[in-house]
């Protein structure tokens, strides 16, 4: 089960690019639609995942805002939903709908 790490504050991006610096994995973010069959899907199938990498939950209904950070920030376009793999402050690994997996957060 995976131990969640809300992504509530635009501030919090320092912290992800910080941890994806000093863990060796680097550090997910994933983005969920409360109103997506498709996102609730990948939800449950990242749930399931055994995993040592620190992975934020973003609400985008809550937090579009910060979504539309993280698309800036990391020069990404925004999709949803989307699982995002950060090493050295750089996306490494961009994942959305059908292509997100538990594996992908190894």
């Amino acid at each position: 089960m995976l131990d969640w790490i809300r992504l509530e504050d635009i501030s919090q991006l320092d912290e992800v690019d910080r941890m994806s610096q000093e863990t060796p994995q680097g550090v997910a973010i994933f983005k969920h639609s409360t109103r997506c069959s498709i996102s609730s899907m990948a939800l449950n199938r990242l749930e399931k995942a055994d995993s040592q990498m620190p992975v934020y939950f973003l609400d985008l209904l809550a937090h579009r805002d910060i979504s539309d950070e993280i698309a800036n920030h990391y020069q990404v376009e925004h999709e949803s939903p989307q699982l995002l793999i950060i090493k050295d402050k750089k996306v490494v690994s961009n994942h959305t709908h059908h292509m997100i997996h538990a594996s992908l957060l190894h």
